[in-house]
């Protein structure tokens, strides 16, 4: 890793770390999840360089490295869909391919939707396209302990993440959520109660990994994270029947816990 390019680009007033690798005319532009990082997307930023591409992969706001805004609390994900518009401009890049994971998946969808002329295409990975609003996670159809119904309740995960040390945090969601059962806590737990420290970490995914990851949350803490995307997924887009017209692919496996949500597989099957 020791080619990829480490720096702070000013955006809308917010320095925002980015990543980036390659001297391509045409550029890839990486969007992590939580609890992920611009380190996440380190081995496809080196191969997609090596193909003669610009790489880049950058801290969301309120993630590692990235600024925090003045008002985490009155964040939503439409924010990030701004933020990686002004980003490519700020870099000069015209368009750009984006790859999305996890929750980066809605803002690469939505960059592509708001603003066309700035992607080329967007690839997506474990969550398909989800138009923020109340009825993108509807908790109702969801077990009474899921573990997003948790965390998007006020105060509650802060509680449940202050009784460990940040790099616990990072094992124990990693551990969780490697596993292709929807984590769901009884009446009587929290999320991270359902960890066994028994557990190993997944082969993928080392010590020093770990490490490095705790650094970055260390340095940028839950609490935007929280924030977006938990509790400002059921907030209104203001979007009204967004449409993708550039290439897009949507890449899910079958044991991937995502797909166990409440009528998930029949919404990616049907093809709307």
């Amino acid at each position: 890793m020791e080619n990829i390019k480490h720096s702070h680009v000013e955006v809308k007033g917010l320095k925002l770390h980015v990543a980036d690798i390659g001297t391509g005319e045409k550029a890839v532009v990486f969007l992590h999840g939580f609890p992920e990082i611009w380190y996440t997307w380190r081995h496809q930023m080196i191969a997609v360089a090596n193909a003669g591409y610009r790489a880049i992969a950058f801290d969301f706001r309120g993630y590692g490295l990235s600024d925090h805004p003045a008002e985490p609390e009155k964040a939503n994900l439409m924010d990030l869909v701004h933020e990686v518009k002004d980003l490519l401009d700020s870099l000069g890049i015209s368009k750009a391919f984006l790859i999305g994971k996890d929750f980066g998946a809605l803002p690469a969808y939505l960059v592509a939707a708001v603003y066309p002329e700035k992607v080329a295409s967007v690839i997506t990975l474990g969550v398909p396209f989800m138009l923020p609003g109340p009825s993108a996670v509807q908790n109702h159809l969801l077990p009474k302990g899921f573990y997003i119904t948790r965390w998007q309740e006020p105060g509650r995960a802060e509680a449940d993440f202050g009784r460990f040390d940040v790099k616990s945090v990072i094992r124990n969601i990693y551990i969780l959520f490697s596993k292709s059962e929807i984590p769901v806590a009884g009446d009587d737990q929290e999320i991270m109660d359902l960890f066994n420290p028994s557990t190993p970490l997944p082969s993928w995914f080392s010590e020093e990994d770990l490490t490095i990851y705790a650094s970055l949350y260390e340095k940028s803490g839950f609490r935007f994270a929280l924030q977006v995307p938990y509790r400002s997924l059921t907030k209104e887009s203001s979007l009204t029947d967004p449409k993708i017209n550039v290439p897009a692919l949507f890449i899910m496996g079958e044991q991937d816990y995502c797909f166990k949500f409440p009528g998930m597989e029949d919404y990616i099957k049907s093809g709307v």
